[in-house]
């Protein structure tokens, strides 16, 4: 429970609109990136493995394979260097953190899509 001042200082800071995600998901997060005085947007597109926090502290990991090697980012949700999210495919899966990802590899690795199918009466989830 935090003091409510700290949560209205707290406040202030927070993105208004954030895109909701959850575990498993394969996301696009698009930060800013300073190399001297310039500054770009670079991608990093990969699943969620994991959240933690709350408010301001909020961070997200996601992973992918890069040229064969693991690698993982963490992402505060509410910072100012990430520009968007963008939620590529939605996962099916039963944990709150996907770590045993680690250790697989190739097909193995792949997460389930959650798949919506039209019903009968037009509408349902499966």
């Amino acid at each position: 429970m935090k003091n409510a001042v700290i949560q209205k200082i707290e406040s202030l800071y927070l993105k208004k609109k954030t895109v909701p995600f959850n575990i498993g998901d394969t996301v696009k997060v698009v930060q800013k990136v300073t190399e001297g005085n310039k500054t770009r947007n670079q991608a990093f597109e990969g699943t969620v493995i994991g959240t933690r926090g709350t408010g301001i502290n909020a961070c997200f990991t996601v992973r992918r394979i890069s040229f064969g090697e693991g690698v993982e980012k963490t992402f505060p949700i509410h910072s100012t260097g990430v520009v968007s999210v963008t939620v590529v495919r939605k996962g099916k899966v039963k944990r709150a953190k996907l770590y045993y990802l680690r250790n697989k590899s190739g097909k193995e690795g792949r997460i389930e899509s959650a798949v919506t199918i039209q019903n009968e009466s037009g509408t349902g989830e499966v």
